[in-house]
């Protein structure tokens, strides 16, 4: 196979996820509700937990919110990422899974295919989402809107093959909508997005030390310092490290040889 069939591949995989993105309107609209709630709504009383007065000038008064944005912006990461590999279920049990992974290309390449479509999806919600931010008020500084797309696709392969790693341990459409409950809420809530460490650190320790050793933490941290211009080293290191680990393990769950899909009898799906 030449360069322009990969590519080809890659380009069908892309675009039948961006048609299917475009066909559910409504999942657009709830990928963007559930943080404009966290913003709008519940930031009011996050920000008189860290202190912040209601009487306070206009540029502290949204401090919180200024903090809170990329933690929102990986929560649109983390759902998007759930939601596909949601959409990979029932693929599977619709039979288009098993037309994809018997094509000639390897079966590595076409997970990768899969979870760049679900990646840019998510970086399209993303920016809908700080386009709005932007209106009310929330701006980041210019340049930060381009830092943020490394960040941005590492961030979307990792939840990306999180949810495909699970995938391959569920077998019906209904148990993993309620895995993705177990796994998506303890990651968001246990991590730096909504609060800061030290913030956490006083709370308690015990939740400080889980969210030292949630890898979601660091790829928030990561969004949340390139969005504003800055380099987190340690924080990219340990996200890259844990994308390259899941996507290792997301891949070789599929490999019908060694998977799980094997030892279920599954792996022609």
């Amino acid at each position: 196979m030449n360069p322009i069939s990969w590519l080809h591949c890659l380009r069908g995989v892309v675009g039948r996820e961006l048609l299917r993105f475009l066909h559910q309107r409504s999942r657009f609209l709830a990928a963007l509700v559930r943080p404009l709630i966290w913003l709008f709504v519940f930031a009011t009383g996050f920000r008189m937990a860290l202190g912040v007065a209601m009487t306070a000038p206009y540029q502290t008064y949204i401090l919180y919110e200024v903090y809170i944005v990329p933690g929102l912006v990986a929560m649109i990461q983390l759902f998007n990422g759930m939601q596909s590999s949601l959409s990979m279920v029932y693929d599977r049990e619709m039979g288009s899974m098993r037309v994809l992974l018997v094509s000639p290309f390897p079966r590595w390449y076409l997970l990768i295919c899969k979870l760049l479509a679900s990646t840019l999806v998510s970086m399209v919600q993303v920016y809908v989402f700080l386009a709005i931010a932007w209106v009310y008020g929330i701006k980041a500084p210019p340049l930060g809107y381009l830092y943020i797309l490394p960040a941005l696709l590492m961030t979307g392969f990792m939840v990306g093959a999180l949810g495909l790693l699970l995938s391959t341990f569920v077998r019906q459409l209904e148990n993993f909508a309620g895995v993705m409950n177990f796994v998506i809420f303890p990651m968001f809530f246990l991590s730096s997005a909504l609060y800061p460490l030290w913030r956490i650190r006083e709370g308690s320790y015990l939740v400080y030390q889980i969210a030292s050793l949630n890898p979601f933490t660091y790829a928030v941290e990561t969004i949340r310092f390139a969005l504003y211009e800055r380099f987190n080293g340690e924080a990219a290191l340990i996200s890259v490290a844990v994308t390259l680990v899941l996507l290792a393990l997301a891949i070789l769950g599929y490999n019908p040889s060694r998977g799980m899909l094997a030892r279920k009898g599954r792996g022609g799906d």
